[in-house]
């Protein structure tokens, strides 16, 4: 496809990738059957790589699941490169429970609606107009930058990050830093000021399969080995169950930036009290301060009058870095004996410093957009395929900037009914990452 003439400014091609990234459905069901899209996604992004000059390359993991890279060679081949990543899946959106179709990338009320729109093809819309626009203009990163669009982040990243990492590490040749969500967002504090938490480290991704084993009978009968009240009471016992609060360096650094900054009091033997005066931020950084492990999935039986002799359930529990040892244990303890564990998932968390110059580029690229705003790390509390590339070694950041209106309760649009991102937050994204690379 030519280039046109007269090619459009980025921050205006920005919302126009966006909206026919979402129209492509990339619905990661977790099973390979019923997982799509990723391909013509794949297909779409090399196409507008390739348009303007690049030479970009798609890795196809299994049938469908794709994934696409390349590199913008930079001025300083002796630096590190910076890998910019997003993800192309997105998890699945019932249309009914939508006020739009949430594959129609429809535009209303200055919002780009549709599933992806914040999770995360707003962001993979943001690199594509960036390396476009700098590669019409004939500008050179300061160093190299590797573009990665992955599969299957939504259901673990075996089909994309890690099939990359495992299979193709040459990809990865240099690669020092990597750039990709979720991070960079704007958060309104309780006195109006505005900070950008970059995100430097997440939690890990434990997911557990618990199974019971009984002796199977009449359910007429008086039965004292019954797999379901075995499994059942393991269940109540880790969901009833409150971790402790352990304060990792992210997260205390976070809460004294924002005590500095507010006034609020910041009292380390009690940071529950802190996080409830963040206002609708406060879920998300509450989730950061403790392990946590939610029941989802329960199975057991196939007939009424029959005690089965297996019943099975399935957890989510997120460990924080260096944790994952520890949940196990607890969980274990909780679950009492006959309760056999298989991990369906088991990544351990990352964590970083805030600190280096990409660090000060972020804070300094914020600031000239949005003067008088701050930057602040902070620990996700779900996963992103960071944790694939930790394990090459690079320092992973999460920084996919928008600048948001105070009363959005942003992080529910995450896997959220109605999912929307603000237009002139994606126009300012683009602005931001153009400074930002800029000067990393």
């Amino acid at each position: 496809m030519a280039e046109t003439a007269n090619p459009p400014r980025p921050q205006d091609e920005v919302v126009d990738i966006a909206r026919d990234l979402i129209r492509i459905d990339t619905t990661n069901t977790g099973d390979n059957a019923t997982a799509k899209g990723e391909r013509a996604a794949a297909e779409y992004v090399a196409e507008k790589l390739a348009e303007v000059g690049l030479e970009p390359k798609i890795y196809e993991s299994a049938p469908g699941r794709a994934s696409v890279a390349c590199r913008y060679p930079g001025a300083d081949a002796s630096r590190g490169a910076l890998l910019l990543h997003g993800h192309l899946d997105v998890v699945p959106a019932e249309a009914g429970e939508w006020t739009v179709h949430p594959f129609s990338g429809e535009i209303k009320d200055g919002y780009l609606f549709g599933r992806g729109a914040v999770d995360m093809k707003d962001f993979d819309a943001m690199l594509l107009a960036l390396v476009r626009d700098w590669k019409r203009r004939g500008k050179v990163p300061p160093r190299d930058l590797v573009l990665l669009f992955t599969a299957d982040e939504e259901a673990g990243s075996d089909y994309g990050a890690r099939f990359m990492v495992e299979e193709h590490p040459e990809v990865f040749e240099g690669v020092t830093e990597a750039v990709g969500e979720v991070g960079g967002f704007s958060m309104t504090l309780p006195n109006d000021l505005r900070v950008y938490v970059v995100q430097t480290a997440e939690k890990g991704l434990d997911w557990l399969r618990l199974r019971a084993t009984g002796r199977p009978g009449h359910g007429s009968m008086l039965h004292d080995d019954n797999a379901v009240t075995r499994l059942t009471r393991a269940v109540a016992n880790i969901g009833q169950h409150r971790f402790p609060v352990e304060m990792t360096p992210t997260v205390r650094q976070f809460l004294e930036s924002v005590s500095e900054l507010t006034g609020i009091e910041f009292d380390p033997g009690n940071p529950d009290e802190t996080v409830a005066k963040l206002g609708p931020v406060a879920r998300l950084i509450g989730a950061t301060l403790r392990n946590t492990a939610n029941p989802t999935r329960l199975d057991a039986g196939y007939k009424t009058n029959v005690i089965p002799s297996t019943a099975e359930a399935v957890l989510d529990c997120r460990s924080l870095p260096g944790r994952n040892d520890e949940l196990e244990a607890t969980l274990r303890e909780l679950a009492g004996d006959g309760i056999d564990f298989e991990y369906e998932i088991r990544q351990p968390g990352y964590e970083t410093g805030f600190d280096g110059v990409l660090v000060d580029a972020m804070a300094e690229a914020i600031r000239q957009a949005d003067p008088g705003a701050r930057t602040v790390p902070y620990m996700l509390s779900g996963g992103t395929d960071a944790k694939a590339f930790a394990t090459l070694g690079i320092r992973c950041f999460g920084f996919a900037p928008l600048k948001l209106p105070a009363d959005l309760d942003f992080t529910a649009l995450f896997h959220g009914i109605d999912e929307r991102v603000p237009l002139d937050a994606l126009k300012f994204g683009v602005d931001v990452m153009d400074r930002f690379v800029s000067q990393s």
